[in-house]
């Protein structure tokens, strides 16, 4: 039996005292009293969003290349993987469907403070007919450096397919993106090790520009005040997330398990340490090993579970991609932007792609927000900030639930394929 950590060494625990002290500090020290201070929270947030702006070309590049080309190729991954990659484009286009409802419905975005910079440039309405030309890549490093980052996305794809092509001789170039893939996740390993900073720094900058004065309902509220009113509007967003975490688990996963005749409560028994270890450490990696093992105790054969798992790691974070268009319908909210019916829609299709992309460690969802929101107009940095002050606890739910698909994702594929439970494993 693994030694339990001290508490003070979690990562989650510091994040949860940075929160704490970003309330308290910044509501001590209002922006409009104390200027200095607050530039100081200013860069704290700023430094560790901009650490996390550079993660979003390179760590998607690789990582969908790679998933493509071990996994794009039907007729060498069979009928396995067709089945597999099926049943993850469907739950998760159902979760984007999900935060799509709630976002418009909820609106937990309306009364946060978020103001568009002066230099932000909001993206004129596009036709049906522009919005499709402009997903074809035309120049790779302009994309990459204006963080345009769906014609990103649209050539890694076609690099994958070209990879996979290419036979033996794409073989060296896929080590490298798999290399390149490996190494980015140990560089937002290192980059996550300041989150409690940032949290700090993202609660602080918006308690102290809120505790400074806000206008709400036509009465000009300053002090904590104004803190308890932000704290409450922040209370709105994490229960719409819950809430819409919820609404899947119910309205998907449940009714997924009674299609397939797999006992609900005997799965989530099978599946509780990896999903507790995932809440814990808000990362599906941390949750990854034990996951296939229990899975296959469960009864989905080693071979099944060695492959939906992983790739679902890429393909079908439920809980992730849920959250990106909760996030960014949040972020236009909070900055007055009223987005139509078809953005919207274009904003869900561009998800689809993206979210193939998010890798399974802490807050790599901020990631695609900042590269999709540049592709929408949308304030994507001051988003992020203010998203950052409580993403820790959302990332907690949206990690669980992600594990959670995957492992429904094998047991699916494996009855499916009409083998489960012909390996089990005690």
């Amino acid at each position: 039996m693994r030694e339990r950590k001290p508490l003070y060494r979690s990562s989650t625990f510091w994040i949860f005292v940075g929160l704490a002290l970003g309330v308290v500090l910044g509501g001590f020290f209002p922006q409009n009293e104390w200027p200095q201070v607050f530039a100081l929270f200013q860069f704290l947030s700023k430094s560790f969003i901009a650490l996390i702006k550079s993660i979003i070309v390179p760590i998607l590049i690789s990582t969908i290349v790679v998933g493509i080309a071990q996994t794009g190729d039907l007729k060498t991954v069979g009928r396995m993987g067709a089945k597999a990659l099926l049943y993850f484009e469907v739950v998760t286009t159902v979760a984007l469907l999900i935060g799509l409802a709630i976002a418009n419905w909820a609106r937990p975005g309306d009364g946060l403070p978020l103001k568009a910079d002066d230099h932000v440039v909001l993206a004129k309405q596009q036709s049906g007919w522009e919005i499709a030309l402009h997903t074809f890549p035309s120049n790779l490093v302009k994309h990459a450096a204006e963080g345009d980052i769906l014609p990103v996305v649209v050539f890694a794809a076609l690099f994958g397919i070209a990879l996979t092509r290419a036979g033996e001789k794409g073989r060296s170039v896929l080590h490298f993106f798999d290399a390149v893939a490996q190494v980015m996740f140990k560089y937002t390993s290192i980059v996550m090790m300041l989150t409690p900073l940032g949290v700090f720094g993202a609660m602080a900058y918006n308690v102290s520009h809120m505790a400074a004065g806000h206008e709400v309902g036509g009465v000009l509220l300053k002090g904590w005040p104004a803190v308890f009113h932000l704290l409450k509007q922040y209370s709105l967003l994490v229960g719409s997330l819950y809430g819409a975490l919820a609404a899947l688990v119910l309205l998907v996963f449940v009714p997924i398990m009674l299609l397939w005749r797999i006992p609900v409560f005997g799965f989530l028994r099978a599946i509780r340490e990896p999903a507790m270890t995932a809440f814990s450490t808000a990362s599906s990696e941390a949750a990854l090993p034990r996951l296939l093992e229990d899975c296959v105790k469960f009864g989905v054969p080693r071979r099944v579970a060695s492959f939906v798992i992983p790739t679902g790691y890429s393909f079908n974070l439920d809980g992730s991609t849920l959250y990106l268009v909760l996030a960014s319908l949040t972020i236009a909210q909070a900055a007055k932007i009223e987005m139509s019916i078809s953005q919207q829609i274009a904003m869900v299709l561009t998800f689809m792609l993206t979210s193939k992309g998010v890798a399974g460690v802490p807050r790599a969802t901020l990631v695609i927000i900042a590269g999709t929101c540049a592709s929408f107009g949308l304030p994507g940095e001051a988003g992020i900030a203010m998203l950052l002050a409580v993403d820790e606890i959302m990332d907690m739910a949206r990690t669980t639930v992600n594990v959670m698909g995957n492992g429904l994702a094998s047991v699916v594929i494996s009855k499916w394929e009409g083998n489960f439970g012909t390996e089990r494993e005690s």
